[in-house]
């Protein structure tokens, strides 16, 4: 399965749901995505919550594209937006495409640490503000497949607002989480 724009043009925490066990890959490096959150135009955690600025105007754009921002000053983020003001922040990879370029780039050869949070995602393939607002759904950009993972939801990480929302979603006992889930189950 290759998701189209329709596909993106969706509620947010369906898209985010169903973006895990998709491969996600910048010029052919990048693997499997093993965990996401969903942010809505009415979540007080959004960057989109108190209207567009400079520096979420990508999260208004068109369903598919992606949405790049600095997190802390410290490392960029890649989230793909849904509907208006809605994104879907990739959370973690299962390294799987070019495991020596992020080795490299991550200066770490161990695989559980090359993609296990956003920032150290968008390091390793690369990912910065030159890709904010570019289409996901063409090069240098590739998103295709799905395995039937088993998914587990939980509440979102790093947040101070709106922290009660069960908006991340991953496959249960992956060794390549950000941060292990608590034992409740999704819809699959």
């Amino acid at each position: 399965m290759k998701p189209d724009r329709v596909f993106f043009d969706r509620n947010v925490v369906d898209v985010a749901h169903d973006l895990v066990g998709m491969s996600f890959c910048l010029n052919k490096v990048g693997g499997i995505i093993v965990e996401t959150e969903a942010y809505d135009l009415e979540d007080a955690a959004a960057h989109s919550f108190k209207g567009k600025t400079v520096r979420n105007r990508s999260m208004f754009g068109k369903p598919g594209c992606a949405y790049v921002y600095r997190s802390y000053g410290l490392h960029w983020c890649i989230n793909i937006v849904c509907q208006t003001g809605c994104a879907v922040l990739i959370r973690a990879l299962e390294p799987k495409y070019q495991i020596e370029i992020m080795s490299e780039r991550r200066q770490t050869s161990n695989l559980k640490l090359l993609c296990s949070g956003p920032g150290r995602i968008t390091q390793a393939l690369a990912i910065d503000a030159q890709l904010d607002g570019r289409d996901i759904l063409h090069a240098p950009f590739e998103i295709y497949g799905r395995q039937s993972p088993n998914i587990v939801s939980g509440p979102r990480i790093g947040i101070t607002k709106a922290v009660d929302l069960p908006w991340r979603f991953g496959i249960r006992a992956s060794p390549f989480l950000s941060r292990k889930f608590a034992d409740r189950i999704s819809r699959s």
